[in-house]
């Protein structure tokens, strides 16, 4: 009996450890296989505060559907209540399938995802279901996200833009996912990341507030539709700075409803250039206000400085002021659009417009493949007024000829402005 009694106080410590939460992730380990590695590793992830990817069961091959081990250790992470890090390890393809939504609010004050390696996107469009096809990665109500580390989001693109009815125009018209989203975000920070080849919009901003973006290089062929660099919508208080930015469509597109937006040292094309709107279609209102496009680069875009609205919508854009920018072989170097219509058929005119003023372009100097460089094609009804021209030196590419200027229902003045205007100046 004695040593019976020996043997269970020996046994003791062994059969606490075996049922402690560790022992049995590494018991686990030996008849789930990757279970047990994420169960040991869990406990030592929230010690550490770091939740790696590889820890929740990621093969990182670029083959292996790594999504869900992504939503695992975001879930744990987001639970922590200390400051949390995701890393996704460098050095690796971590495929994502379809949507993969990662949700708060969380615990901490602060959660990083750190990108060192890549997260690729299935080339298959089947993937997705009709039910969101919008998306690839979200994430929303996140308060104090940061989003970093240098590596790649690649949204493996070819597939949908070849099946894109602005390509093929016998297709029907289908929407495609935006690489990157992030929706009711505060204090949002996005820095040092590529992005490349997204399936549709690269980066979207929507709902947002107190957001800095900086130090990205979005990438897609200039032939690639819809692609725009970075889309705000609905947001207040974001910089966007130090960013280049390649893509088929805008590369950067501000949307309704933001606010207080100052964009500085971006360097973009090929492109659409730098667009406010479109605003106002199918009626709605619209509510712009505050934008600052400052020290911008842009080579080789259809357009430059636009704002873009539709017939027939309500509301406003003022108070917006485009500066210091450097244009070479831009098509449409300045322009306002009341008119804008992207339908097959003509759009009919109508007697309301998004309201236009306040708007100014200064120090803009560069070269135009078009010899109209500022078109301010204002609506009838509602006619843009409080535009200023101050030090703009617009030429015609290669010396071919002079550039000219056309006005319609503009109310403007100048000041420097080297162009030929058959418009009258007006305050």
């Amino acid at each position: 009996m004695a040593s019976i009694r020996l043997q269970l106080v020996f046994l003791a410590p062994f059969l606490a450890l075996l049922f402690s939460s560790g022992a049995l992730g590494a018991a686990a380990e030996t008849t789930n296989g990757t279970a047990g590695a994420m169960g040991g590793s869990s406990l030592a992830a929230a010690q550490s505060g770091v939740f790696s990817l590889d820890s929740y069961g990621a093969r990182g091959d670029g083959s292996h559907d790594d999504a869900p081990a992504l939503a695992r250790a975001w879930k744990a992470a987001c639970a922590s209540p200390l400051p949390a890090v995701v890393l996704v390890p460098g050095g690796k393809r971590y495929l994502l399938s379809n949507v993969v939504k990662l949700p708060g609010p969380c615990k901490s004050a602060s959660v990083t995802l750190t990108v060192q390696g890549t997260l690729v996107a299935s080339p298959n469009r089947a993937d997705w279901s009709d039910r969101d096809r919008r998306h690839w990665v979200v994430f929303r109500a996140v308060d104090g996200l940061t989003v970093n580390g240098g590596g790649v989001i690649d949204g493996n693109g070819e597939a949908w833009w070849k099946n894109s009815c602005k390509i093929n125009k016998a297709l029907p018209c289908k929407e495609a996912p935006t690489a990157l989203s992030f929706h009711y975000c505060s204090s949002l920070r996005v820095q040092d990341l590529k992005i490349v080849n997204s399936q549709q919009i690269h980066m979207s901003i929507e709902d947002c507030s107190n957001v800095q973006v900086a130090g990205l290089s979005i990438t897609a062929p200039g032939t690639s539709p819809n692609t725009d660099g970075i889309h705000i919508t609905r947001s207040n208080d974001v910089q966007v700075t130090n960013c280049n930015i390649k893509t088929g469509d805008d590369c950067i597109s501000i949307e309704n409803g933001t606010h207080n937006l100052h964009v500085s040292k971006v360097v973009c094309g090929p492109g659409h250039g730098i667009s406010i709107g479109s605003l106002g279609d199918d009626g709605s209102r619209a509510e712009v206000s505050g934008i600052t496009i400052d020290s911008v680069q842009l080579h080789g875009t259809s357009n430059g400085a636009r704002i873009k609205t539709y017939q027939g919508g309500s509301g406003y854009a003022r108070d917006i002021t485009f500066q210091n920018m450097i244009m070479g072989s831009v098509k449409n170097p300045i322009i306002i659009d009341q008119n804008y219509c992207d339908n097959a058929k003509p759009c009919r005119e109508q007697g309301s417009a998004v309201e236009v003023s306040n708007v100014v372009f200064r120090n803009i100097r560069g070269t135009t493949i078009t010899k109209d460089a500022i078109k301010l094609s204002c609506s009838k009804n509602a006619p843009c007024h409080g535009i200023t021209l101050q030090n703009i030196d617009l030429k015609m590419e290669g010396g071919n000829g002079a550039a000219e200027s056309t006005c319609q229902n503009a109310r403007w003045k100048k000041a420097g402005t080297v162009l030929p205007q058959p418009c009258t100046s007006q305050n």
